[in-house]
């Protein structure tokens, strides 16, 4: 019987993260830094992981503020080495590394036929690689019982309105990434690998595109309406925590129903 299921122990103590250290990428705004403070809340440790030291250690005087320990650790995703390094000062500092979000990511809207291949390969390189290297770097250190959740997107499941074959393949392949992964550590190494893919979501991208893009993407949702980002944040906490111990490989669409329409 694992400690979560001894009786007395309530239904949300298994979305409790206390005694956890978590990694997130791409922490240093939008979604990965609404998401390590929700995992702050929920009782983790926290290493910001991004390319912008001032803004990691914005999200990270936020974080202190909750009592929980936090580290900054400036990383570029698409050199493992670098992600060698982060899985290293987490167990350095830390002492153990449970949860790693792998959240970094890029996007790039071009007509396929005028894409410039630099482009392309800087969308896979960040979105796809990246996750690949990080996840590797971590699962090498990490413990049974570990959780890894990759930020995916909708746009790895449905058609775009918008041209974006990059994002939407590295997307695609982070999805199939996912059950590899999960199907090569979840057995032997005791680690869950399962991935979200948002739709829509309230941040400061949704800002730059036109109100007709979004409305006409929002057509195809049955909610009719943006994700929060704490819904966001609530089911990553879930795949990342006790309470989904028993799901491994399986992505998780958070997009109003827009995939399933």
């Amino acid at each position: 019987m694992n400690s979560e299921d001894r009786p007395g122990t309530s239904v949300l103590d298994l979305f409790r993260l206390d005694g956890r250290v978590a990694v997130v990428t791409g922490a240093g705004s939008g979604l990965g830094a609404g998401i390590a403070l929700a995992l702050a809340e929920a009782g983790a440790d926290v290493v910001l992981a991004g390319r912008r030291r001032d803004r990691l250690e914005q999200v990270a005087r936020t974080i202190a503020e909750l009592g929980r320990r936090c580290l900054v650790a400036p990383t570029d995703v698409t050199d493992p080495e670098q992600c060698d390094e982060l899985a290293r000062l987490t167990i350095r500092e830390l002492d153990r590394l449970d949860i790693l979000i792998n959240n970094a990511g890029v996007s790039h809207v071009a007509p396929a036929l005028r894409e410039d291949p630099a482009d392309y390969r800087k969308v896979l390189d960040v979105n796809l690689l990246g996750a690949y290297w990080a996840a590797r770097a971590c699962a090498g250190v990490m413990r049974p019982g570990s959780s890894i959740v990759n930020v995916a997107s909708m746009l790895g499941l449905v058609k775009s309105v918008l041209p974006q074959a990059a994002y939407a393949s590295s997307k695609a392949g982070l999805i199939g990434l996912t059950r590899d992964l999960a199907n090569q550590w979840s057995g032997r190494k005791g680690i869950r690998v399962n991935a979200i893919a948002p739709g829509f979501v309230e941040t400061d991208m949704i800002g730059e595109m036109s109100e007709q893009t979004l409305a006409e993407f929002l057509r195809g949702c049955p909610l009719g309406r943006t994700a929060t980002q704490r819904e966001i944040d609530a089911a990553v906490v879930f795949l990342a925590g006790p309470g989904a111990g028993y799901i491994t490989g399986s992505t998780l669409a958070v997009d109003g129903g827009t995939s399933g329409h």
